[in-house]
């Protein structure tokens, strides 16, 4: 269970990455943040930004074309 939701649904690059990175800033380390997302690029996008952020890509899903991701704050 996540500690907040971020839907990003309908939006493309970059405001998923832009609206889960406010959205990580007010969470304390070892929260976790579920973004949604209907951006076919999302998953590079995002893979690529937890590298870079040192934060966690705990899991990552797709269903019906909605990409959940599930990131742990560092």
């Amino acid at each position: 269970m996540a500690d907040i939701t971020v839907d990003t649904k309908g939006m493309a690059c970059p405001m998923p990455i832009v609206k889960a990175k406010k959205a990580l800033d007010s969470l304390a380390p070892g929260q976790t943040m579920e973004v949604l997302s209907t951006d076919k690029g999302s998953l590079n996008d995002f893979q690529a930004w937890v590298k870079q952020t040192k934060n966690e890509l705990v899991s990552h899903e797709e269903d019906n074309g909605i990409f959940k991701f599930l990131v742990k704050k560092a």
